[in-house]
């Protein structure tokens, strides 16, 4: 909205600006019930990434169920959290994480930040997305990374809509493109990735360099480039095409029904977001039971609502609408894990060389 600096290094999902009241807020805790005393309770911290927006009595049921206490930490991005998670490894700040994504968990796993743990949860769906052969990691949500597009400006203007990477290279759309970096932002990632997964390793440098060509506006994060440059969500900006998420037209739906802008299905990458129980907690039964919890119902079916991604677990219904104006994409571009492991921080390297070329 996903996904969702914000969520992602100037990413919060299009949800953290839209959600104030009625939201569980930074840090806090609730007691495990009226007549016990929190004293008694064993405190569990989750640390999440900055766009966690769940309603307060969701938390507060799921404590009295528990009895436990729950510390929620939301700690920057998907790429701030897990390099805050690895730096400080060998003295953990929380017992359960929840917002590493696909883009940045495979650091996390050789850094050793998670310890296994099998939540019954996990075969409700969740499965279908596993990266981990030693389940360290258990899927919450699945935030695609589009290219969205302000269909006003370009009905105003009778100019044809984008439908692929290759479109926003064409003379038609120079200086219609703001992107956030991949350096700086996981969405940014999640898009060098999808052209190196679109164009292979000998086309992806050649697709960059006509982007830039042809007026691509680069900025550090996601909030910049939604909120400030893009025309079709605040109307502030003046560039019509932008680097979201699929579910972000779900939060632009104007009151007739209609939303304001559009995902580019075919422009997609498969960004998931992961929880896990983290190695060294002195509570892990109580950080498997916070890890169940991410993966229940209850619990998932606040997800789309409220964060602006899709819940990984079957069953949960969507909010109405959604199927129509932010379908979840079905071919989405993707890549393999481990190859994105090895060649990450090369690809960002000489994403950089290209630009400042």
């Amino acid at each position: 909205m996903g996904h969702r600096s914000g969520h992602h290094v100037g990413a919060p999902r299009v949800a953290a600006a839209l959600l104030s009241a009625g939201v569980f807020a930074s840090g806090c805790t609730l007691t495990g019930g009226e007549d016990e005393p929190a004293g008694d309770l064993v405190t569990v911290t989750l640390v999440t990434h900055q766009s966690w927006a769940v309603p307060e009595e969701v938390v507060d049921a799921f404590e009295q169920r528990a009895g436990l206490r729950l510390d929620i930490r939301p700690e920057g991005d998907a790429g701030e959290l897990t390099n805050t998670l690895v730096l400080s490894k060998d003295d953990p700040i929380a017992d359960v994480a929840y917002g590493v994504d696909s883009t940045f968990a495979s650091r996390a796993l050789d850094a050793g930040v998670f310890e296994p743990y099998t939540s019954p949860e996990a075969d409700r769906g969740p499965q279908r997305y596993a990266i981990d052969p030693r389940q360290r990691l258990s899927a919450v949500d699945v935030g695609d990374v589009c290219v969205n597009i302000d269909t006003e400006w370009f009905a105003e203007r009778d100019v044809p809509e984008p439908t692929s990477l290759a479109d926003l290279t064409e003379p038609e759309y120079e200086d219609l493109f703001v992107v956030p970096s991949p350096a700086t932002s996981s969405p940014g990632l999640a898009f060098l990735l999808a052209t190196v997964a679109e164009y292979g390793d000998d086309g992806w440098r050649d697709y960059w360099s006509a982007l830039a060509d042809n007026g691509a506006q680069v900025v550090s994060g996601w909030t910049e480039a939604y909120t400030q440059e893009f025309s079709g969500s605040s109307g502030e900006g003046d560039r019509p095409i932008v680097l979201s998420y699929a579910s972000s037209p779900a939060a632009e739906v104007g009151q007739d029904g209609t939303p304001r802008t559009r995902a580019l299905l075919d422009t997609c990458y498969r960004q998931v977001e992961y929880a896990g129980v983290v190695a060294g907690t002195e509570h892990p039964e109580e950080a498997g039971r916070v890890v169940d919890f991410l993966l229940s119902h209850e619990f998932q079916a606040t997800l789309a609502r409220n964060m602006y991604v899709y819940p990984t677990r079957q069953g949960v219904d969507l909010p109405e609408g959604w199927s129509r104006v932010a379908p979840l994409p079905q071919d989405p571009l993707s890549l393999p894990a481990d190859r994105v492991t090895d060649h990450r921080e090369r690809w960002i390297g000489e994403w950089r060389a290209v630009l400042d070329g």
